[in-house]
């Protein structure tokens, strides 16, 4: 396999994994009888919008209202269903007043009437409305502090829970009494549906916990009526139970990558879809693993590919960062644990598209990498300590672009071993 085969080979399984999660191709499968009174949808994510139109194209004879939002530039045409975008990953007040719209929308739903819930990754930020008294610049600073914290996935949905009216099962509540059916693509390690844009139509099971902990670890910025929020005692959110379908999950994308590896003669080694923990320190972890494959043929012989989801973190100390995103600071340090090791190639990206927040999805990393961007001045270990990971692969060329997918199921990666 010459390197220009080896890239391709990266760039066709992380299409098939995309391609696994396209509401167009998959929604269809999982949608429930038709309602014998409307059917109002409501929904948040980056990919709310496409599921949208694809209910829409499935139910063409259905008595169709509601209203989804998704992020800026992640919108696409929606016949019934009204479509709003806002910011992410800090909200603004689109999301705020989209969030507020949602909720009315799905209070007026009848018992004969049916909700669907079109609900996937970035809803979290889409879906603001605090908890008065907090104010929404007061939400927007938490999550500015939420995503510099290094806190897992799942601490920060508690925080995020507790501090919305419509997230931990407020929708589903203001839902009732009509039948509530959720329709999820998941972005979370374990598609636990409480996380995927932290639950609003399924019951939130940390709600009594005490969060004292992560209000220490969010420090003296956060603001003090948030901390008085997540320290104060929470009843149980319950009174429901949920019908949520995951329609596409990571693990069905990770698999459908291995098929196109298959096919290719290469040994597809599934890691698992939920991993997590620092970007840097996992790619010093796989970066071992790779090598065990080219020197030992273990767990595998070459050639083998091992494949990974889940959702990383970057924690950022004191100090301006660079540029950025988890992906292509898990390669950064790939490469710099690899060190040019012959025959490895490796591609990870966002499957939304977006890399944390900049136009790149990814990124992609070969044995030449690190001489490519040392002949360009660049320094590569400086370069990680900035979290400027995504200027030296712009520089070098070697960024992933695609623009907005219309879907997400985290982060994919592929370690190609020749």
């Amino acid at each position: 396999m010459r390197e220009g085969e080896a890239g391709a080979l990266l760039k066709r399984m992380w299409e098939a994994a995309v391609a696994a999660a396209d509401p167009a191709a998959i929604l269809s499968r999982f949608l429930p009888e038709k309602p014998a009174g409307r059917c109002i949808v409501v929904g948040a994510g980056k990919s709310a919008a496409a599921m949208a139109r694809a209910l829409e194209r499935a139910w063409p004879d259905v008595d169709m209202s509601g209203v989804v939002v998704t992020r800026y530039g992640h919108g696409v045409p929606t016949e019934r269903i009204a479509l709003r975008e806002a910011a992410h990953p800090v909200p603004d007040e689109a999301g705020n007043r989209a969030a507020a719209e949602i909720l009315q929308t799905a209070q007026a739903a009848g018992p004969d009437d049916l909700v669907l819930a079109l609900i996937s990754g970035g809803g979290s930020a889409l879906l603001s409305l605090p908890v008065p008294p907090l104010t929404l610049a007061e939400k927007m600073q938490v999550n500015r502090l939420l995503l510099a914290s290094g806190l897992t996935i799942e601490d920060m949905n508690r925080v995020r829970r507790r501090l919305s009216l419509i997230k931990g099962g407020g929708l589903a509540r203001a839902a009732s009494p009509a039948r509530l059916v959720t329709l999820a693509i998941s972005d979370v390690p374990g598609d636990d549906p409480a996380a995927i844009a932290s639950g609003p139509t399924v019951p939130d099971p940390t709600a009594g916990e005490d969060l004292s902990h992560l209000v220490t670890k969010l420090g003296a910025d956060l603001p003090g009526t948030a901390r008085e929020i997540l320290l104060r005692p929470a009843g149980p959110r319950t009174g429901f139970t949920p019908d949520c379908r995951m329609i596409a999950t990571p693990q069905m994308s990770l698999e459908a990558a291995a098929q196109i590896a298959r096919a290719a003669g290469v040994t597809p080694l599934l890691l698992g879809d939920a991993l997590e923990g620092e970007a840097s320190q996992l790619g010093i972890v796989l970066a071992g693993i790779a090598r065990a494959v080219a020197t030992h043929g273990t767990p595998a012989p070459v050639p083998a590919v091992l494949l990974s989801g889940g959702e990383t973190t970057v924690t950022i100390g004191a100090g301006k960062p660079g540029r950025g995103g988890r992906n292509t600071e898990f390669l950064l340090a790939l490469a710099l644990a690899l060190n040019g090791h012959p025959g490895i190639h490796a591609l990870a990206a966002d499957t939304d598209g977006i890399d944390g927040t900049e136009d790149a999805a990814g990124a992609i990393i070969g044995p030449e990498t690190l001489a490519q961007a040392r002949h360009a001045g660049l320094s590569p270990r400086d370069h990680l300590d900035r979290h400027d990971s995504y200027s030296l692969f712009d520089r070098c060329g070697a960024l992933i672009r695609t623009g907005p997918t219309l879907t997400n199921v985290n982060d994919f990666r592929a370690i190609l071993v020749r």
